[in-house]
């Protein structure tokens, strides 16, 4: 083979090798960037409330030790023989809703803060719409301080809405097929008279179709067309 020849497809080698390895390095940096500005996304929603709104499932999983399948509703079955239930609350477990009818896939929040054995605080996302919010402080207002029922602040002003039936809480330890009680002699504070009682409306249907824009979706609650700020709005899934 002539000298000039092997040039010409050493050089044709090289070429192609430059077109391939810009082409590769130009995809490398999109997936990059594309990562970077996903995962800044993500950060963004999660520290600051805006961007698409997070489930309160999604939000609990990565901001406790706790993760279990199915909506909120679901949890506190779903939690039996894995994680440890009860009525004593603690920092780092989640307090699970009951479904009812404003909320029929139910809700969970993360426990921050124990005040005392009424008191407690707790972060939280997608409670009336309204992006992660933290600190709020929820009252248990149940008859024998056993977290069967409680009333969450609104807007950090003392302002707390309507009565909310709950499960109680699920722990980031294993279940010991035992359930943890606490109760103290502390009686229920008085709060003034709330919007509503939800006690007598609960609804253990986790996920029901519903016409929403036109479309049928899956686990979507528009049962409440116009909700009061203190009823969690599940328009948005």
């Amino acid at each position: 083979m002539q000298a000039s020849t092997i040039r010409t497809l050493v050089r044709a080698s090289v070429l192609t090798l430059t077109t391939v390895a810009g082409t590769y390095g130009a995809q490398a940096r999109t997936h990059h960037l594309a990562h970077h500005a996903g995962h800044h996304a993500r950060h963004y929603a999660m520290n600051h409330g805006g961007g698409a709104v997070i489930q309160c499932v999604a939000f609990a999983k990565s901001n406790s030790d706790i993760e279990l399948s199915g909506n909120a509703a679901n949890w506190w079955q779903n939690a039996e023989g894995v994680y440890a239930r009860g009525s004593a609350p603690e920092v780092g477990s989640v307090l699970n809703f009951r479904a009812n009818g404003r909320m029929r896939l139910g809700h969970v929040a993360v426990v921050t803060n124990v005040v005392n054995s009424r008191t407690i605080q707790i972060d939280q996302s997608h409670w009336n719409a309204r992006g992660i919010s933290r600190d709020v402080s929820v009252i248990d207002v149940s008859e024998n301080n056993d977290w069967t029922a409680v009333r969450v602040e609104l807007g950090h002003n003392g302002t707390f809405g309507s009565i909310y039936p709950t499960y109680g809480f699920i722990y980031a330890r294993p279940d010991t097929g035992r359930m943890v009680t606490a109760r103290s002699d502390v009686i229920a504070p008085k709060l003034g008279a709330a919007p509503s009682d939800l006690r007598g409306t609960v609804s253990e249907v986790a996920e029901a179709p519903v016409l929403a824009r036109g479309v049928i979706t899956q686990g979507t609650d528009l049962s409440g067309a116009v909700l009061s700020d203190d009823a969690p709005n599940r328009d948005l899934r």
